[in-house]
């Protein structure tokens, strides 16, 4: 019975010490610091770019209107169409301007036909030589009005005033329509002018990068730039800024800038809208991949290798064009290790290896 009771507990004694073993061993396991990809930091030429929305104009955009009023006639050209300089668009019916000219021609009859028969009188000196004139006088403002009128006549024929790309067409075929309608619009885009602003604190750093003692020296120096379209696409011509408004809107307290782009291919659209992409080289900057960033708070965080551990740190960054890397401007210095990859699985003062 005694040799019974010491082989139980001599059996309950292995199974303890088994499992103290085997929970020993894996917290060993689980103790073992975890290898991370590591990369040091070290000075290197990136190009970054400073990203404005903007509104696409054609070098040239005119609201077409009547000069006279009076019922669409003809329309003969349709929207989308090139148009050149002086070709006809619409033609009005303008019965007002019809009895002008008629009313004109008989004032102009009448007028012509009282100084010859009053010169002759004066002449003998039957009437006076002023009141000649009164006649003369009279004469001269009827032909003036008839060739107005005549004049007028010309502007029922709607011509373009440039070449360029026709837009909407608003009214149509017996529409009546006066000097305050539009018509349609010409843009000519053969150079498209695209408009975007900077606010007041951006535009002194902007103009601190480029050198030149004068605005216009600055704005020669300043480098090609280049246009985002609304796809997401870049647009394969670059273009230059030409203008800088020497005053700040005092609604949106920005200033407003304007750069042309060729447009050759007639591929841009006046009124269409984009980003204006400004190029920036910056020397001797550090770039980490952005997988290596965590936000937190509204603070951009990496993981900082001391030693054998890891630490949280905050850094001021802005992206790189092509959005997978970071140009870090506050938080890390050259020869700095920061961890790379698997940051998700990381806390602050864990322990691990340098893959």
């Amino acid at each position: 019975m005694r040799g019974s009771i010491f082989f139980l507990v001599g059996l309950v004694l292995a199974m303890f010490c088994a499992a103290c073993t085997s929970d020993s061993s894996g917290h060993g396991q689980a103790m073992q610091a975890q290898a991370y990809p590591v990369k040091t930091m070290s000075p290197e030429t990136v190009e970054l770019q400073d990203v404005f929305p903007a509104l696409l104009k054609g070098k040239e955009d005119i609201d077409i209107k009547p000069r006279v009023d009076g019922f669409i006639e003809a329309v003969y050209v349709d929207e989308g169409a090139k148009v050149k300089k002086g070709q006809a668009l619409f033609k009005i019916n303008s019965p007002s301007t019809v009895k002008a000219l008629e009313e004109a021609r008989a004032n102009y009859s009448t007028a012509k036909i009282d100084v010859e028969r009053m010169r002759p009188l004066a002449e003998k000196n039957i009437i006076s030589k002023v009141k000649l004139e009164t006649y003369e006088n009279a004469f001269a403002a009827a032909k003036a009005a008839l060739e107005q009128a005549e004049a007028n006549m010309t502007w029922i024929t709607v011509t373009s005033p440039v070449e360029g790309v026709l837009g909407t067409i608003s009214y149509r075929l017996g529409s009546l329509v006066d000097n305050s309608n539009v018509l349609t619009t010409v843009a000519n885009t053969t150079t498209v002018m695209a408009y975007f602003s900077m606010n007041e604190k951006d535009l002194y750093d902007f103009m601190l990068e480029w050198k030149g003692e004068t605005k216009a020296e600055k704005i020669k120096n300043m480098p090609d730039v280049k246009f985002r379209l609304s796809n997401g696409r870049e647009y394969e011509e670059p273009g230059r800024i030409e203008t800088i408004s020497g005053v700040v809107d005092k609604t949106t307290g920005a200033v407003s800038f304007r750069a042309a782009f060729p447009n050759k291919n007639g591929l841009l659209l006046s009124g269409t809208s984009g980003k204006i992409l400004i190029p920036k080289v910056i020397s001797n900057a550090l770039v980490i991949p952005q997988k290596a960033t965590f936000s937190q708070q509204d603070k951009i965080m990496i993981y900082k290798v001391l030693g054998d551990s890891v630490m949280q740190d905050v850094v001021k960054v802005k992206s790189t064009p092509d959005g997978r890397s970071y140009v870090v401007f506050d938080g890390l210095e050259s020869g700095d290790k920061i961890v790379t990859d698997g940051i998700a699985t990381l806390s602050n003062g864990k322990k691990i290896k340098v893959q």
